[in-house]
Order: C-alpha cells, then sequence, then structure tokens
C-alpha cells in the first residue's frame, strides 16, 4: 500500500521504503519579507519562488515529520512581504527602499490538463493546498481537487490564505490548511508547451537605492549565464535573457534617471539577475523605469540643508 512521503519538498507517494527522497531536513525561515529554508541558502521574496526551491539533501522518505522545530525568540517577528509604501525623505547616507511598480501578478495556472500530454506516474497536483497524488486507477472524471485558489499571506506572525479566513501561527498549520474551493479534476501538467523557444511575456521585479546607486532584481528563473546579455545606456537597460529550460526574455527598461553605464553592472544567480546602476547625478527614484506610473513624490537622498 502506497504511503505519502511528509518530508519538506518532498511530498510523494511511495511504495519502496528504500527509494530515495530528496527534500528540505531544515525549517522554513521567514525574516524581513525574505522566504528559505535553514538547511540551504537560497533566498526569495514571494510564495511560489519560496515553494519551488529545489531540494538539498538526499535520504529516504518517511511518514514522520522529523523537521527540527525552529524556537521563536521575543524579539524576533516574522514581517509580510515587502509592499509598496509612500515615499519619505532618507537620512544621509542611508540606503533607500522606494516604492517600485506592483509586482508583476503570479501567472494563474491553466484551468486543466492537456489531454495530450502524459501524466508521469509520480505527479502531484499543482493547485495550492491540494497535493494530490495521480492514481491512474481512478477516472479522471471521478476526481476532486479542493485546493486555494487564492494567494498565501503572511502579516505578523499569522499565515493563511486570502481566499479564506482561517488563520495559524506554525507553517506546519498553515501547510495543512485545508482547500476551500473545490473543481472536478486536479492538474498534474498543465498546458503543452509551445514547440521551439518560448517567450517570456514579462518578469516581477523590485530595487532598493542609495544615494549613489540603484540596485534591482529581476526575477527569472535558469537564466544561461554564458547567453545572457545587457547593455547599459545612459536613460536605457536593454535585456536579452535565454534561459536554460528554452525560454527567453527580452525587454528594454526606459530609466527614471540617467545611470552611469561604464560603473553599472550585473550578476546572474539561480532564480534572478540582479543589476548595480550607477547614478549618473545622485537623484532619488521613486520608481524604477519612467513609463511606471508614481505619486509625484521624489525621494531625497543626501545630505540635508541646514536651517
Amino acid at each position: 500500500m502506497a504511503s505519502k512521503c511528509v518530508h519538506k519538498g518532498c511530498g510523494k507517494e511511495f511504495t519502496d521504503p528504500e527509494e530515495p527522497c530528496v527534500y528540505h531536513p531544515g525549517p522554513p525561515v521567514f525574516h524581513e519579507g525574505q522566504k528559505g529554508w535553514k538547511c540551504c541558502k537560497p533566498r526569495v521574496l514571494t510564495f511560489e519562488e519560496f515553494m519551488s526551491i529545489p531540494p538539498c539533501t538526499t535520504g529516504k522518505h518517511s511518514t514522520v515529520d522529523d523537521t527540527p522545530v525552529e524556537p521563536k525568540k521575543p524579539q524576533e517577528t516574522e514581517l509580510p512581504p515587502v509592499q509598496p509604501v509612500p515615499a519619505r525623505p532618507a537620512l544621509s547616507g542611508a540606503a533607500v527602499a522606494p516604492p517600485s511598480k506592483p509586482s508583476t501578478p503570479v501567472p494563474e495556472e491553466p484551468d486543466s490538463d492537456d489531454p495530450s500530454l502524459e501524466i508521469p506516474a509520480n505527479a502531484t497536483c499543482r493547485r495550492k493546498g491540494c497535493g494530490a497524488g495521480y492514481d491512474k486507477s481512478i477516472s479522471r472524471d471521478e476526481e476532486k481537487c479542493v485546493h486555494h485558489p487564492g494567494q498565501p499571506i503572511f502579516h505578523e506572525g499569522s499565515k493563511g490564505w486570502s481566499c479564506c479566513k482561517k488563520r495559524v501561527l506554525e507553517f506546519d498549520e498553515f501547510l495543512k490548511l485545508p482547500g476551500c474551493t473545490e473543481k472536478k479534476k486536479h492538474l498534474f501538467v498543465g498546458k503543452k508547451k509551445p514547440e521551439g523557444e518560448e517567450k517570456v511575456e514579462s518578469v516581477r521585479n523590485d530595487f532598493y537605492q542609495t544615494p549613489t546607486s540603484v540596485n534591482v532584481s529581476l526575477y527569472l528563473k535558469k537564466i544561461d549565464k554564458e547567453k545572457a546579455k545587457v547593455n547599459f545606456s545612459a536613460q536605457s537597460v536593454d535585456f536579452d535573457l535565454p534561459t536554460t529550460d528554452n525560454k527567453r526574455y527580452k525587454d528594454t527598461y526606459p530609466l527614471f534617471a540617467p545611470i552611469d553605464p561604464e560603473k553599472s553592472q550585473f550578476r546572474v544567480l539561480g532564480t534572478k539577475l540582479e543589476m548595480t546602476l550607477a547614478k549618473a547625478d545622485g537623484t532619488g527614484w521613486p520608481v524604477l523605469r519612467s513609463d511606471d506610473r508614481w505619486t509625484g513624490e521624489r525621494i531625497q537622498v543626501g545630505q540635508a540643508g541646514r536651517a
């Protein structure tokens, strides 16, 4: 009889207890809007990225959760993801976190699986909060998928979903919150990918700044470091970012204020591209792009004037 592995990052149904299990042995870590696992280094901002962090340890499946519980320190509180806030004057020399444009919405999952695609034997439903495994002995028309169609909400230590009211304190309890919406079929493989290279229309970005630079993150997984191209000019940045899974993101960002192209630089990481834009005139940036909507309030940086 099949059992379901309770290791974090695995969750597969198994019949062979000796089968290798790839999972996270450490507890989740949420701090100042960042999310990750104590057992490995990646830190991300969104829940979707957190759930996509690849497991770091190989062991054996288990039906007993042996993840160590991280004791809470009285002075520490879990903060919600970073949200845009009205721009305010900054003190001299301090890093400034301005209100960037709203994050690009997480792409919605398709409503159903493509009937032309084969479902792997160990597939798990992709809808949040479901986690049901594929059972080929059950007719697809008899499946019931109970899931969360909303987004996760972490606020002041409480955790829940935007689609329902219940809130809990522990991450394990959050993962066990029963779904609130039912569909007739699970979602195991989604839609068939188009042949050839897939064009990525947009990526999420955020940024913070200091008096001399604007530090930008563009969230795109599996960027090909050898083929990635980023060209800096005084008023814009051009991107050509192919990925190792046959996708490509190309765009031009018109910048809010001029930069020094020679002093600007970038680096490719596992889940994002990081850029450091060297300011040409020390201007405070309320937005990253010149075509982003903003309130008209300019962030001031540098020495405050004396009365």
